[in-house]
């Protein structure tokens, strides 16, 4: 019996031992609540600083929102920990610095979101050098800082993220995009740039964005679209849906072009509600019933071209000008020969006059005999 007792005990212990090292690989830590069915840690509202190191490999949805952490360094998810993770929330941290390499190591991240972070500084290799597997970018209010604008667009236009398929970059206040920020980009089918203050689309292309199927631009500070831009919309075949409410149309000569292309594509949501901004006697009247009488145009305006057609008749007129004043200068040349010998006659004999009073006042003798006869 005492023998038996012994080896129960040690089976006990041995399954006790195997069971605890059974689940330090997929412990929780501590800040976190886990759900192995799930495949889902939430690290969410909690004093955390840094990345925890100690996630279970089994993570597929990562959730780390409203903490303090302020930077992601490189390393901060180790190689192979997370082999599965596909969806990375960092959303509403105080996330300042994302450093090279800092989500290189997530071989299976398809979903990223860094919404509501004050961004200063984007590392063009904060996915590695060899490019991800992210589909989906979130971005929404997290461009404040023009820099880290550029270094996404540096990312972007170095490939790293040609896989992408939705990027989100709206509440960012963004007034000018740079140029060719998209070019890379071909798996691309949603691109929100809703609720920024962009006032023109001149220098964005969005060649090579075969696959777009929704733009939206509503919400922001755009006046007309170029020709261009409206090209480069008829030539994307996917592109089904554009969202182009709440925006200061200015409804001039300028925006002719724009008022045909909505009477006849079908890819504007909601274009019946398209209204004037400026000026006044247009506002509030629908994009869809300008018609050329409204706007009194009678060719495209072409203001570079006018003020080059304004200089060209300017200095016609004043050369037309010139050789009239020439011709009447030739045509009464004796006249103005003549008058002008009278006025240097008039002018000869006034300064004789007072060249003779000067002689009289100099001399005393003269100016006695003056009084004398004046007398």
């Amino acid at each position: 019996m005492p023998g038996r007792g012994a080896l129960c005990l040690g089976l006990l212990l041995l399954v006790l031992l195997g069971s605890g090292s059974a689940q330090q690989p997929g412990s929780c830590p501590a800040l976190c609540e886990c759900s192995e069915a799930d495949k889902t840690v939430r690290c969410v509202n909690r004093n955390l600083t840094a990345v925890p190191p100690d996630l279970p490999p089994y993570a597929r949805s990562l959730f780390i929102t409203g903490t303090r952490l302020a930077r992601l360094p490189a390393g901060a998810f180790p190689a192979q920990r997370l082999p599965h993770l596909s969806a990375l929330d960092l959303s509403s941290n105080h996330l300042q610095v994302v450093e090279a390499g800092a989500l290189a190591a997530l071989p299976a991240l398809r979903q990223l979101d860094l919404s509501g972070n004050p961004l200063a500084s984007l590392s063009p290799q904060s996915f590695g050098e060899g490019g991800s597997p992210l589909e989906e970018l979130a971005l929404r209010g997290a461009l404040r800082d023009h820099g880290v604008l550029l270094s996404l667009a540096a990312v972007l236009q170095s490939g790293a993220l040609r896989n992408l398929t939705r990027l989100e970059l709206a509440d960012n206040g963004l007034l000018l995009l740079p140029a060719g920020m998209f070019t890379a980009l071909p798996s691309l089918r949603q691109l929100d740039l809703s609720n920024n203050s962009l006032v023109g689309l001149r220098n964005v292309s969005f060649q090579g964005l075969g696959q777009l199927q929704s733009l939206n631009l509503s919400d922001n500070s755009l006046s007309m679209l170029r020709n261009s831009t409206l090209a480069q919309f008829r030539g994307l075949p996917a592109l089904r849906r554009i969202s182009l409410g709440q925006n200061s149309w200015v409804c001039d000569c300028a925006i002719e072009d724009l008022v045909a292309w909505l009477k006849e594509s079908d890819q504007v949501e909601g274009k019946e509600a398209l209204t004037c901004a400026y000026p006044d006697k247009m506002l509030g009247k629908a994009l869809l019933k300008i018609s050329v009488l409204d706007l009194n145009c009678s060719m495209p305006v072409d203001l570079p071209s006018q003020l080059q057609t304004s200089y060209v008749f300017l200095g016609i007129v004043l050369a037309l000008i010139g050789a009239i004043f020439l011709l009447v200068l030739y045509l009464n040349r004796k006249g103005i020969k003549k008058w002008m010998h009278n006025i240097r006659d008039a002018c000869r004999d006034h300064m004789e006059g007072y060249h003779y009073r000067y002689e009289i006042n100099a001399d005393p003798r003269l100016t006695n005999l003056s009084s004398n006869s004046d007398v």
